[in-house]
């Protein structure tokens, strides 16, 4: 298991921007895929996005396919994403997930670790 802590959250309008990140607590955050899940009240947590433990590989839902990016920076342990022109669909708590080892995923089930979760909130 691998402490995960998300932030950069908060209140947008529509097709404005915000990036999140996601702290892990390992000294080899490079051995796990990471990936980005939400969940919107009275609905199930759905992926968003996805990427290798090396970054050369991302997987992205349709829905943001375009307007997000997920990256990650070994050296600082975290991963980001970047989420531009917001819409208010978007609004959700936002869940950074690890997997160790293996290949990057869309299913929750596949990831070990989960983060607290951040809320974003887009106003229309």
């Amino acid at each position: 298991q691998v402490q995960l802590v998300e932030s950069g959250g908060g209140l947008v309008q529509t097709g404005g921007s915000l990036r999140l990140a996601c702290t892990a607590s390992t000294r080899t955050f490079s051995n796990y895929v990471m990936g980005w899940f939400r969940q919107a009240p009275g609905k199930e947590r759905e992926f968003v996005a996805t990427i290798s433990r090396s970054g050369g590989d991302t997987d992205y839902a349709d829905s943001v396919k375009g307007r997000f990016t997920i990256s990650r920076d070994n050296a600082e342990n975290t991963v980001y994403l970047q989420m531009n022109n917001l819409k208010p669909e978007d609004t959700a708590v936002y869940y950074c997930a690890a997997r160790l080892f293996g290949f990057p995923s869309r299913k929750a089930g596949d990831f070990g670790s989960w983060g607290q979760g951040t809320q974003v909130t887009v106003s229309s």
